[in-house]
């Protein structure tokens, strides 16, 4: 069972962990240790999560979300399975966490009546100044 918040809580036939070995160098403890754990996630089928919430999960899980939607987080930075697992499951947690803050609402407002007049005074004298780059005329 994995703990988002004191109301949600994750149930276990929702994750499914399988272990493999880790990529890259590593000597010999790589090649024979299955340290690597890929943690997914059936997020689509998950009856704790509300409709709005899975749907910002989805856009922040990015790649990670499968066509039969379900979230897929690779951890393999550690030798050991047992810290790779805690921080498969701690990344998990993260993400949904953060789909569970609603974005604000953005309230449109209107530029001030004396925000206009000096973005207009600015303009015309900045043009001033562009005007007074020009050539000079010698017949004068």
């Amino acid at each position: 069972m994995l703990r988002i918040n004191d109301a949600i809580t994750i149930a276990d036939w929702e994750l499914v962990e399988s272990f493999t070995r880790s990529q890259g160098p590593g000597g010999q403890n790589v090649n024979k240790v299955s340290t690597a754990v890929e943690l997914r996630f059936e997020a689509e089928r998950s009856p704790h999560l509300l409709p709005a919430v899975k749907a910002r999960l989805k856009r922040l899980a990015g790649r990670r979300w499968t066509l039969d939607g379900a979230i897929v987080i690779r951890a393999e930075e550690t030798r050991s399975q047992a810290r790779n697992r805690e921080a498969a499951r701690e990344r998990l947690a993260e993400m949904i966490r953060a789909a569970l803050v609603a974005p604000k609402r953005r309230v449109p407002t209107k530029p001030t009546a004396g925000s206009k007049r000096r973005r207009l005074a600015h303009k015309a004298e900045r043009g001033e100044v562009k005007a007074l780059r020009g050539k000079v005329d010698d017949d004068e």
